[in-house]
């Protein structure tokens, strides 16, 4: 079905997930003028999972959507990144956002803070019944006008009337029907031999009280810190989230829900007392604990068939380091949204917005594993042996660190110069 408007005549866009990707789409889309709707598997939205970094690509992404000032109300604005041994040394240091001359803020924000901003706005612009929710995909099937999509209700299990939209877009994570569907003999996820454990903890300011640390090495324990929220309560807490992430060679069905046991892995940062935060105690005062495998997907070569296509995890499912998952959903957004914009020709616009958007979140799929921020970390641990140093110039360099830290921000598209020219 398309929609006139303008003179033009717009498709409608049915959008398979309301998660970050699903929603930040929804709002690009209603910018355009370009009508859509959404529909999410779960029957009621409840806070869920732990914290994530919004990078300057993507925070200017929210910004143009007008998203800046609930986000900051809600965030951590991140000041800096900074790299510590596991003896609690100092490796780097590095302005973060705005600080560091970008022209939009990071920010260190819980997923559920985050989702609730984008919600909030979907639904006050788009309407309240623009997120449909209870509705579970079985497929999808298309014919040269349209797509109709399946559904089921959850939780009754329940057939539900399909539905049919010009365009259909999977926003449906990691386990997402439709990538399935386009994809049924993709094979089980690619493991690092990394698991990771998370939590979030209330916890008295530390560092600059907007600061993401990362220590430690994953042979030995990695661990990655950042405040999410601030004075939460009277005696000014924030709510930190950390990450602990340790080589071991099981693990199971990846689940961002999955209860973790903070005794399988506590022991590997018992002795991490510094003078500017006591690890374990921190881990030990932990709200909650979440295990999760370090997994991805191999990149395909296609997220689109026709008229329907994948965004966020849905397309590119990537080990979570780098603080880069979240970003690159909001990217793919904002391209589709472009292509859509482009021209009245669907599936030329679903064409060219893979084109755009496959190879570069490939390269980032492959970086994450390769050679992510934390690889200043694994550079350390290598040459010192795992030990301490007397200073870490005579380890490594510090223009070696910061190559290390640019190249990623060039694969992940928020180094000054990918963003001056706007890619």
């Amino acid at each position: 079905m398309a929609v006139s408007r303008g003179g033009r005549r717009r498709p409608d866009v049915l959008v398979v997930g309301a998660g970050i990707g699903g929603l930040t789409l929804a709002l690009e889309l209603h910018d355009a003028g370009i009508p859509c709707r959404v529909y999410e598997a779960v029957p009621a939205i409840a806070p869920v999972g732990v914290g994530v970094n919004v990078l300057p690509h993507a925070s200017a992404v929210l910004d143009r959507l007008g998203l800046t000032g609930p986000l900051t109300r809600v965030a951590v604005t991140t000041r800096e990144s900074v790299f510590y041994n596991r003896f609690g040394q100092l490796v780097h240091r590095e302005p973060a956002g705005r600080h560091a001359g970008y022209d939009s803020a990071q920010f260190s924000v819980h997923r559920a803070d985050l989702h609730r901003v984008l919600l909030d706005a979907v639904r006050e612009r788009l309407g309240p019944a623009a997120v449909r929710l209870g509705y579970r995909c079985t497929g999808a099937t298309q014919d040269d006008d349209g797509v109709r999509v399946g559904f089921r209700g959850v939780p009754d299990d329940a057939a539900r009337p399909d539905e049919r939209a010009a365009v259909v877009v999977g926003c449906d994570g990691v386990h997402s029907v439709l990538r399935r569907q386009l994809h049924p003999d993709e094979g089980e996820p690619v493991y690092s031999g990394v698991n990771m454990w998370r939590g979030v903890t209330r916890w008295p300011p530390f560092l600059t009280g907007a600061s993401m640390v990362r220590a430690g090495w994953l042979r030995t324990g990695k661990l990655v810190a950042y405040p999410v929220r601030n004075a939460v309560d009277d005696a000014g807490r924030q709510l930190v989230n950390w990450v602990a992430e340790i080589e071991t060679p099981r693990y199971a069905r990846r689940d961002w829900n999955r209860t973790g046991n903070l005794d399988d892995f506590l022991g590997a940062f018992e002795d991490w007392h510094f003078d500017w935060l006591d690890v374990p105690a921190l881990l030990r005062a932990a709200d909650l604990v979440l295990e999760y495998p370090m997994v991805d997907q191999d990149p395909v070569d296609r997220w689109t068939l026709g008229r329907t296509t994948l965004l966020g995890d849905a397309a590119h499912p990537m080990v979570p380091r780098g603080s880069n998952g979240a970003g690159q959903a909001i990217l793919d957004a904002h391209a589709l949204r472009e292509e859509l914009d482009r021209t009245d020709d669907v599936t030329a616009a679903l064409r060219a917005y893979e084109a755009r958007r496959l190879p570069a979140t490939a390269r980032v799929v492959r970086a994450n594993r390769s050679n992510p921020p934390d690889a200043i970390l694994r550079e350390v641990y290598q040459r010192t042996g795992d030990r301490p140093f007397r200073r870490i110039e005579d380890v490594i360099s510090a223009a070696e660190l910061a190559a290390i830290s640019d190249a990623y921000k060039e694969v992940a598209g928020y180094s000054p110069e990918a963003l001056r020219a706007g890619r």
